[in-house]
């Protein structure tokens, strides 16, 4: 993959590490657990959008756009994250904030990641749950354009081939570090929204013919619909690499069974997640993504889903600004719970 030939602007801190979970794997028994700490990414706290948006800031550059329009739940780690390279390179940035969880918490509307948010300069629009958000960011750039600005419009989670480029890099990214270290990986898994994430690293691991299974664990949609959004996606980023034969439709996979009673609502499942992390690793996960993609994770090495001698790597997509949206949730959980003890 020769990613040089694209718009790119180079504000990560790359390449992440890639570490051992060793307090996790003996809490758990096997298989050997592994993190790709890409919360460690350096933008605003760090998180998987600031890989994608080096390609998508990078092409905004490139047209001569000097606004930055996108949009997002109303804790969007997304839209900090686009909030924050907007403020670095003197850009406007101007996000659309879906009211997606019914809640009028103030810790949540005004806490975590929209408190970034305002730091950061960026405009913040409040729209019903909903509504078509990428839709609803038209009248916002034509609006841009009568003020004589040149928008530049960024889907939710900054998912397209262009933004899923990011994970394309990824992945040769993790395969080089894993070569280096003599790590076969056998299986790759995390939370999977938007779907650029998965796209870009399944269309990546192809193009380099490495036969690495992604997994993503769904946060919001239902499985046939997930699967649908990444495979679609994951073809016109290999399309866009000039990648060979394409994407078959087997190899993306997402286990939708973690969600719970919607996406950001909290289960006790993915706040043990945060625990064990935080507890046995001292990794921050988040309540919406990366906790509930820890809880599927978990739930499947204690189902026995992965071999006992497998190397699983957990791609850590950050968003620990989010639990601060969420105090009252693990401080009850806190309250209640003991410090996990590894075995003697």
């Amino acid at each position: 993959m020769h990613l040089s030939r694209f718009p790119r602007l180079r504000f990560g801190h790359l390449p992440t590490p890639l570490e051992p979970l060793p307090n996790l794997t003996r809490l758990l028994g096997g298989p050997r657990l592994w993190i790709k700490r890409d919360d460690c990414t350096g933008l605003a706290t760090g998180g998987n959008k600031t890989r994608k948006l080096e390609f998508l800031v990078g092409d905004a550059l490139a047209r001569g756009c000097d606004t930055l329009i996108t949009q997002g739940a109303v804790q969007t780690n997304h839209g900090r994250q686009t909030a924050a390279i907007a403020a670095r390179l003197g850009l406007r940035c101007i996000l659309l904030l879906e009211h997606r969880v019914a809640t009028d918490e103030v810790e949540y509307l005004r806490n975590g990641n929209t408190l970034l948010d305002r730091l950061f300069g960026a405009e913040l629009r409040e729209l019903p749950a909903g509504v078509d958000m990428n839709a609803a960011m038209e009248p916002v750039a034509e609006e841009v354009r009568r003020g004589g600005g040149e928008p530049y419009l960024i889907p939710g989670g900054g998912s397209n081939e262009i933004g899923a480029l990011g994970y394309a890099n990824c992945a040769l990214e993790l395969v080089h570090q894993a070569n280096e270290q003599g790590l076969r990986i056998d299986h790759i898994v995390h939370a999977t929204g938007s779907a650029g994430t998965q796209a870009g690293l399944v269309a990546g691991l192809a193009a380099m013919n490495t036969r690495i299974p992604v997994l993503g664990i769904g946060v919001r949609a239902p499985r046939e619909r997930q699967e649908a959004m990444v495979h679609a996606l994951a073809c016109a980023v290999a399309e866009r690499l000039g990648a060979k034969g394409g994407i078959e439709r087997t190899e993306v996979r997402a286990n939708c069974e973690y969600v719970g009673d919607g996406y950001g609502i909290p289960t006790p499942a993915m706040v043990e997640a945060v625990q064990l992390f935080a507890r046995l690793e001292g990794i921050l996960l988040d309540p919406v993504y990366t906790g509930k993609g820890a809880a599927g994770l978990l739930d499947l090495v204690r189902k026995g889903f992965f071999e006992k001698d497998a190397n699983v790597v957990f791609l850590h997509t950050g968003g620990s600004a989010g639990l601060f949206a969420y105090r009252r949730t693990f401080e009850a959980a806190t309250d209640r719970t003991k410090p996990a003890r590894l075995p003697q």
